[in-house]
């Protein structure tokens, strides 16, 4: 398990629920190819990102989400110009599009993203900071390399639970990136994410979590009718309005967790025994209930027990 990002205790079989009607194959395999040809075509641009319009990413952005078959819904304030930190809760890979459609900016990756197929490339060219998350001491120089692009005017943009959660609840803002904002004297802009039918209930088909495969997400999210990412863009938090990186990371999650219960209640809900079914050769359910209670109280106690808990 990673020292510096803590794991959820969202898992597929626990979280990901049916919250919406499913669409027709024949619709879904064209969302899914239609995916598939707008990431390659911004893959294709890489070499020249540096010189394409923040419009021109904005809208491919978008582009992305509404192949998928998703309505965007951007609600809220406006992002500023100059240097920015970006801050959001973490449910899905749609989230990196919808952040970069609110402003483009710099995104702070996992290191062995930078190994993926395409994924990899398109993060890489995107001028992404990368993160070794098995060094914490790379921690501080992480941290310097956030505040150096914040002070040369970026945005960067980062999810500091630091793990993907289904939705339904929400990880604790991990506190050591805002210290770059605080270091390079910049303003905190918190974004909301939240995924929801049309008829306004939460959904979870978007959710990346546990060992849910990119492209079983991805088939979820295009085999889903009715879906709606809405973003909610909160106010700017000012430079020097909080001392400390506690307070400033107490006061940006404040700004994106309205809809989102207490991270106990993934917890609580994997630890719940489950209907054995009944074969020829039965064994009896308090058994088999305790092992999935131990094995799953188990995994959650090494998602919050990260030694990196207070960076």
């Amino acid at each position: 398990m990673s020292v510096w990002l803590p794991s959820a205790p969202c898992t597929p079989r626990t979280c990901i629920g049916s919250t919406g009607s499913v669409t027709a194959v024949p619709r879904a395999v064209l969302r899914f190819v239609a995916v598939l040809v707008v990431v390659a075509t911004g893959a294709a641009l890489t070499p020249i990102g540096g010189r394409i319009p923040a419009r021109a990413v904005r809208w491919w952005c978008r582009t992305i989400v509404r192949a998928a078959g998703v309505r965007l819904r951007i609600t809220g304030s406006t992002t500023p110009t100059g240097g920015l930190l970006l801050v959001a809760n973490h449910i899905s890979w749609l989230d990196i599009p919808l952040m970069a459609a609110v402003r483009p900016a710099r995104m702070l990756a996992k290191a062995e993203i930078r190994h993926w197929p395409v994924a990899g490339t398109l993060t890489a060219g995107s001028g992404a900071l990368f993160i070794d998350r098995d060094r914490l001491r790379a921690l501080p120089e992480t941290v310097a390399a956030i505040a150096g692009a914040l002070r040369a005017g970026g945005a960067v943009a980062v999810f500091p639970e630091g793990s993907t959660w289904c939705g339904l609840a929400q990880g604790h803002f991990r506190r050591a990136v805002f210290q770059a904002a605080l270091d390079a004297g910049v303003p905190v802009q918190p974004v909301g994410l939240h995924y929801v039918t049309e008829g306004g209930t939460a959904s979870t088909a978007p959710a990346f979590v546990g060992s849910d495969s990119l492209l079983t997400s991805v088939w979820r999210v295009v085999s889903t009718r009715g879906l709606v990412a809405d973003v909610e863009v909160g106010e700017t938090i000012a430079p020097g309005s909080h001392p400390d990186r506690r307070s400033l990371a107490h006061a940006a999650q404040n700004g994106v967790s309205g809809r989102a219960h207490h991270p106990d209640h993934c917890a609580s809900v994997a630890r719940t025994p489950v209907k054995i079914r009944r074969t020829t050769r039965r064994r009896p359910a308090s058994v088999a209930a305790m092992r999935i209670i131990r094995h799953t109280g188990t995994a959650t106690a090494r998602a919050t027990s990260s030694p990196a808990a207070d960076a």
